[in-house]
């Protein structure tokens, strides 16, 4: 390598050029956009959305919206519609599907959003000399995706790509959770809580309600089919907010700590100035406490994407 003094390791060490919020190749761009397909160069000539091609993450994901539109078939239809109070009907239909929308939005922000993938297949001689490293400065590079890994860096065997702050790999959303994308996973696991606690107090309304009158005059379903769609949304609404309420708190746990999920596993000790508690929270959610904080949809640029999408050249893949 150039200047022979430098030597590339399988371990991760700081450099100013691979810090976190610095992009080391012109084509990177902000969250919930990649460049490039699968073992595309990243070059700002083409674009596609982030989506990682794992049978098993797809599944996973594909049974999330389905259970979430499942509570949303059953709080809707079995439930608040055939209630005769209007008002109880409008502001539960209205807190629980505005609260399944935050939930679905989340998800899709954090699947489809870049968790922070360090760029492929540059630890090259060229790129190293442009580093203009000093003598005996050390980096290290990552055997398996070739790339030069910034600190904190982890490499995900699934997304094949190194990922800045990665805190695990999450089936459910398919994809990582890192740098870009931990504010959407934070996001999603609360609102699967919220939704998951309130379909929880519905049923148990109904149940009370429906068990002083006669089933057939508090749903528009058999008592049978009424019972069996509340009982499987009650085991589901359990388990949803055992699990969220779980990973919600060991997130925010982790940006306090300004600790990633695998670097408290591996019990790594810090080569790095631990952030406040505040500090983390507000680099993790962007600037200082507000209700944007909650909002999946800030730093969405709708029309930048459909700009990206209709420029993309035929037979361009989804990166992974």
């Amino acid at each position: 390598m150039h200047s022979s003094n430098h030597r590339l390791r399988e371990m991760e060490q700081h450099h100013p050029l691979l810090s976190a919020g610095g992009d080391v190749e012109s084509g990177s761009l902000t969250a919930g956009v990649m460049v490039g397909g699968a073992h595309a160069d990243h070059t700002a000539g083409n674009r596609t959305v982030w989506f990682i091609q794992d049978s098993c993450g797809m599944v996973c994901a594909g049974m999330t919206w389905f259970l979430v539109l499942y509570a949303e078939f059953v709080v809707n239809f079995v439930m608040l519609m055939p209630a005769k109070s209007f008002w109880y009907s409008l502001l539960n239909g209205a807190t629980f599907n505005s609260l399944a929308v935050l939930a679905l939005a989340s998800h899709l922000r954090t699947m489809l959003s870049d968790p922070g993938a360090v760029p492929k297949g540059n630890a090259t001689k060229e790129y190293m000399e442009r580093l203009q490293l000093k003598p005996g400065e050390v980096i290290y590079k990552c055997p398996k995706c070739c790339s030069i890994k910034p600190e904190r860096a982890h490499h995900c065997s699934i997304c094949k790509r190194c990922i800045r702050k990665m805190d695990h790999h999450c089936p459910w959303v398919n994809n990582c959770v890192g740098e870009k994308n931990q504010r959407f996973f934070v996001l999603f696991t609360m609102y699967i809580a919220l939704i998951s606690a309130h379909a929880l107090g519905l049923s148990g309304m109904h149940f009370f309600t429906c068990i002083k009158v006669q089933w057939n005059e508090c749903s528009d379903f058999s008592p049978g089919v009424s019972v069996l769609l509340l009982i499987f949304l009650c085991l589901e609404a359990i388990l949803f907010l055992t699990f969220t309420a779980v990973m919600f708190g060991t997130q925010i746990h982790s940006i306090c700590n300004d600790e990633t999920e695998i670097e408290r596993l591996k019990n790594e000790k810090p080569t790095w100035e631990r952030r406040t508690r505040w500090d983390g929270m507000k680099a993790v959610f962007g600037g200082p406490p507000s209700l944007l904080w909650c909002n999946p949809f800030t730093g969405l640029r709708l029309r930048r994407l459909m700009l990206l999408n209709q420029a993309r050249r035929p037979g361009s893949e989804f990166s992974i």
